[in-house]
């Protein structure tokens, strides 16, 4: 890994869905036409799109009763709690869990759009006060939606999953398909290795990757600290995760 700084190589300006498909197969083109244009319509849509598409999957083919029930059983205490409820009262509370987790799921892209936006705040921040760099925020908001589009492989690979007759008992939204470490770690009797093995995803890393790459082509840092901006983010929030589960 070359640590000089990157300079955007000239080139015909890209279309947008161009730059949709070099983000997954040549990067660098879609992340130095950004300097060009900071939009990010089209990865947000297409990441909408495949979310609601999932979500809808989710819903006919596992069910939200099913999705919550396997999500209290996360959590014994709250589990044996509802468990000792009358019948009438544990499947109104199921219910109730059910059509709550069906509104958050369906409107998950509101939320997504609000994460982004915190964590382009946060990286702007990070490149310009860090790093010293000159950077606008739309820019940085570009290549933060743009890296993670490609997160809906997960989506898609856990929607394949789905249709291809996957065991649906531990099926949950956060840790949908294996594409980490957690899927070895029973969640229950290791609590702090799964929290740390969730974080040690082969998809979450190439986003981050990516990430680091962007801002290497719209602030011309240099490589090497990119990286460390960018990992050392996903260490700090691993840390706390895996301390939370520590500690509840």
């Amino acid at each position: 890994m070359s640590s000089q700084a990157v300079a955007p190589p000239a080139g015909e300006p890209l279309s947008e869905g161009a730059r949709v498909i070099n983000t997954f197969v040549a990067p660098s083109k879609t992340f130095a036409d950004i300097n060009r244009s900071a939009m990010w319509w089209l990865p947000f849509v297409i990441m909408v799109i495949v979310s609601i598409a999932f979500v809808f999957v989710v819903d006919k083919k596992i069910g939200f009763e099913k999705v919550t029930e396997n999500q209290v059983k996360l959590n014994p205490k709250q589990y044996d709690q509802l468990e000792q409820l009358p019948p009438d009262q544990r499947e109104q509370r199921m219910a109730v869990g059910a059509k709550f987790s069906r509104y958050i799921s369906y409107g998950y892209p509101v939320i997504a759009l609000i994460f982004l936006t915190i964590v382009s705040l946060i990286l702007w921040g990070s490149y310009s006060f860090g790093a010293g760099a000159q950077v606008s925020f739309g820019k940085s908001m570009a290549v933060v939606v743009y890296a993670n589009m490609v997160g809906i492989m997960k989506a898609i690979l856990a929607i394949i999953t789905i249709f291809a007759g996957a065991d649906t008992d531990n099926f949950t939204f956060q840790n949908p398909v294996a594409t980490n470490l957690g899927f070895l770690i029973d969640p229950l009797q290791h609590k702090v290795l799964y929290a740390l093995g969730t974080s040690i995803d082969i998809v979450n890393f190439w986003i981050l990757a990516l990430v680091a790459i962007g801002f290497t082509y719209v602030c011309k840092v240099k490589k090497g600290t990119s990286f460390a901006i960018v990992f050392g983010w996903w260490a700090v929030l691993t840390l706390i995760g895996v301390g939370a589960a520590a500690i509840f």
